[in-house]
């Protein structure tokens, strides 16, 4: 017999999937952070400007085109945007947890925990 799926949910800065642990039987309620990086960061005002700046870009476009997040890095970092691409797919990951957009590579949708290389965001389809 199978066993059912481990309880799992969304880190609250990187938006990576953060898989129930036993040691995390009695505290699975507050755990908010996959890492102790992410712990340490939390979410800063730019990381929320880039969220922002993710959904104004798509709001902008037709409903079937994508964005990359290299836009809202520019439009929120001006010159020193290069520093914000990590953090850009960050607030990616964080939209596709609350479920308004969509990662994609090669037009192909992919989970938003195990993608590497160029991705493209969209709204849910």
């Amino acid at each position: 017999m199978a066993r059912p799926p481990l309880p799992s949910k969304p880190c609250a800065r990187c938006g990576r999937t953060i898989t129930w642990r036993k040691a995390w039987a009695r505290d699975w309620d507050s755990v908010r952070w996959c890492s102790d990086s992410c712990r340490k960061h939390g979410l800063s005002d730019v990381d929320r400007k880039l969220e922002a700046s993710l959904e104004s870009l798509l709001d902008g476009r037709s409903a079937s085109s994508s964005v990359c997040p290299s836009e809202a890095a520019r439009a929120v970092g001006a010159d020193d945007w290069s520093d914000l691409m990590e953090p850009a797919r960050m607030a990616a990951r964080r939209l596709v947890a609350a479920g308004r957009a969509e990662i994609t590579q090669g037009g192909q949708v992919v989970d938003p925990s195990k993608f590497k290389g160029p991705i493209r965001v969209r709204r849910p389809r």
